[in-house]
Parts: structure tokens; sequence; C-alpha cells
């Protein structure tokens, strides 16, 4: 089968795409035909060897897919081949066929593309977890969302308006911040030529803001925290700027605010049921049209590397999508 092939730590432009052998399920594993993989900001970073995880050599890039079933282990009873699903890979899924442990696949919603699918799990299920979970955002509140075009962006403008949040959207471009409104944002900041405090000043009339979901960092965490109201939550999630701010720790006192770290990843291994109650109910709001996960680039294998450039050089608005 082909897989894209991370050979050498580095910048994308060192992957190639390699015939290897098929891989074979063991005991509570499946084997799933890989028809859409979505590219994230950590496929970025694992192939720098900057991620939490770090695969050895040589290993294939990419963390969620959706698919098909094609085998299955010993012991593994929850789905059966021909099942269509949604799996969590943390790498693996930038290739034709994929191995993971059963309790990893989802079933994929009725109706749901796989591009969108294959896409949805890490965005969604992330904004969810920060917004939900770690924030306890509630109806009526004011969240603010940085690099809001982005895949992590336009999920948390969604699911925050599902919430029943008003949302000030900040991106680095007026296009960019149009596809924000239309994906329901209130209010928009072009951070770049703006000033993001006094913006956020004359948004909230001087109040701040309730949430701050911020999966940049770098030089607006700062601005941010310091622009949050009384029991605000400042949720970190990422690092998409490549910095990781040095935060006054006078502020939260002042303030009354907490920061609160996000981990995705290790919430769906540590707490599994209550990540598959997330996801059910992202499901049901993809059936009520209420979230609309953006598919903006579509790419081979060939060119799943192309893409996490795009990605790292913030080109991407919602996702991009590896079709094997």
């Amino acid at each position: 089968m082909k897989a894209l092939r991370c050979s050498q730590h580095g910048g994308p432009e060192l992957l190639t795409v390699e015939n290897v052998a098929a891989p074979v399920p063991k005991a509570g594993e499946v084997l799933v035909n890989v028809k859409a993989a979505g590219v994230n900001f950590p496929d970025a970073l694992i192939i720098q060897n900057k991620y939490q995880f770090k695969p050895a050599l040589p290993f294939t890039p990419g963390g969620e897919l959706a698919g098909v079933v094609t085998a299955v282990g010993d012991g593994v009873t929850r789905v059966r081949v021909g099942d269509a699903v949604i799996g969590f890979t943390g790498w693996g899924a930038f290739a034709e066929q994929a191995v993971l442990p059963a309790e990893g696949l989802i079933p994929m919603p009725e109706g749901m593309p796989f591009e969108i699918a294959g896409s949805f799990l890490m965005t969604y299920g992330t904004s969810w977890h920060a917004l939900k979970d770690r924030a306890q955002l509630q109806a009526g509140e004011t969240v603010l969302v940085l690099g809001a075009a982005g895949g992590i962006g336009i999920a948390a403008i969604e699911i925050a308006k599902a919430l029943g949040a008003r949302v000030i959207a900040a991106a680095s471009s007026a296009e960019k911040l149009k596809i924000c409104r239309a994906k329901g944002a209130d209010e928009t900041i072009d951070y770049v030529r703006e000033d993001l405090r006094e913006r956020l000043k004359a948004l909230t009339g001087g109040r701040g803001v309730d949430v701050v979901c911020d999966p940049v960092g770098g030089k607006f965490t700062e601005p941010t925290l310091r622009s949050l109201a009384w029991r605000g939550r400042l949720l970190v999630i990422g690092f998409a700027d490549g910095e990781i701010p040095r935060l006054p720790l006078n502020l939260p006192l002042l303030k009354g605010c907490a920061i609160v770290g996000v981990f995705w990843g290790d919430f769906l291994k540590r707490e599994p049921d209550a990540a598959a109650a997330d996801l059910r109910e992202l499901s049901r709001l993809y059936a009520q049209s209420s979230i609309a996960p953006l598919v903006s680039l579509r790419c081979p294998l060939e060119g799943a590397g192309d893409a996490i450039e795009a990605l790292m050089k913030r080109q991407v608005m919602g996702k991009a999508v590896v079709l094997p």
C-alpha cells in the first residue's frame, strides 16, 4: 500500500510517499481502508519531533481518519467488517490503510461525507471539550476566538453559537474574517491592523470577555488575558504562532480569572466515556445543521506535505483533508 513517510525529522518537504507493507490488525485492533484523513497542527509538530508524542522513525503522520473497516483482530466485537468509522490515530492516518485500537473508533454519523468525517474529530472534539467542559460556557457569555478562521477557530465559533454565546472572532485578514462572519461570528477583529485590546474594550463596553479560545499563543495571549472579565477563562489549546507565552501570574489573581489547559488527546484516553458522549452530542448538532465543518483544501497522498506546509503558513481556512 502507499503511505506518506517521515524518515527524518524536519519540514514537510522531507516527507515522501512510499510503498510499504499493509498493516495486519492484532488482538483488539481494526484495519481501516482510509477514505479521508484530516490535516492538523500536531501533524506539523510531530514530523519536526516537537510534539508530546514521539513515534520512532520512520513513521506515517496523520492523526485522524474516516474509512471502512476491512478486517478485525481477535476479541473485537464493537465494530464489524464493512462499518464506516471515524478514528483518532495520533499518527498513521496518511496512508491507504491504517490499524488502530477498536476503542479508538466511533461510528460515522449517518449522512456525513467521508471528507467531513475525516476532518471532524480533532477540531470539533477539542473545541467542544474546551468550551463545554473546561470553560463551562453559559448562554449569554461572550467568547473571543483567536485564529478564528482555522480548524479549531471555525469549530469554536459554531459550537459557541450553538451553546448560546456571543462570539468575537479575531483573525489576520479581511478574507478570513468574512468566513468567520459566515460561520456565525457576531463581531470580528483584524488583529494585524487593529489594536486587539482596544477593540475588545469597545466591543464589550470595557467589561471584557468571559472566555478566550486560544489555539495561537505567542504575542496575542497576554493581551487577551488582560481583556478577560471577572471570573473569565483563558483556554490554552495550542501554540500555532510557534511561541509559548510567559504570562504574568498576578493577572489571574487580580481578575479572579482562570488559565485552563485543554488537551483533548489525553482527555480521549483518560475519559473515553465522556469523550464518546461529547462526540454523540456533536453528531447530533451536525445532523441538525448547527455545525457545518468547512473543508477548503483537498489533496491526494502526494500533496499531503504541501497541505501541512500550507497549514503551518496559516493559509488554510477551516480544514485540509488528504484523500488517499
